[in-house]
C-alpha cells in the first residue's frame, strides 16, 4: 500500500503539516517495500487551486490513502473519485503517524474538514 503524510520537511521525524493543499511536501511511504519518497508541493505559492492540484499528483503517483489534518472540498472529490482514503493525522511527526495507521488508530475523513480557501489557516498550532 502506498500512502502518502503531509509534512513540514522532508523527512519522517517531520511534523505533519495539518494542510493538505498547500503542504510543504508530500512524504510517499510504501508500506510494503518501506521505500519513500520525498514531493515537494507547489501549492504554498499558488493563488488558487492548490489542493486540486496536489491531489491530482498523488493520483499520478497511484496513492492509496493519505494522512493529512484538513482537507478542502474540492481535493477530496478528486481523491474519492480515485479511490484513495483520507485520514485524520495526529499532532506529531510524520513516523509516528504512520505507526498509529498500521495499527488502525487513525480516524478515516469521509467529507471535507476545511473550507475552500482554508490552507492558510491551521487546525493546530
Amino acid at each position: 500500500m502506498k500512502i502518502a503524510v503531509t509534512a513540514r520537511e522532508k523527512d519522517l521525524n517531520s511534523a505533519i503539516d495539518p494542510r493538505f493543499g498547500r503542504c510543504f511536501y508530500f512524504i510517499l511511504v510504501d508500506l510494503k517495500s518501506k521505500e519513500t519518497e520525498i514531493i515537494d508541493n507547489l501549492g504554498e505559492d499558488v493563488s488558487g487551486g492548490a489542493g486540486i492540484q496536489a491531489a491530482q499528483k498523488l493520483v499520478k503517483k497511484n496513492i492509496e490513502a493519505v494522512i493529512t489534518g484538513s482537507v478542502g472540498p474540492n481535493a477530496m472529490e478528486i481523491l474519492q473519485a480515485a479511490g484513495i482514503k483520507v485520514y485524520q493525522a495526529v499532532e506529531s511527526n510524520v513516523g509516528e503517524n504512520l505507526t498509529k495507521f498500521q495499527a488502525g488508530e487513525l480516524n478515516l475523513i469521509t467529507a471535507p474538514n476545511a473550507n475552500k480557501k482554508a490552507g492558510l489557516k491551521s487546525w493546530w498550532k
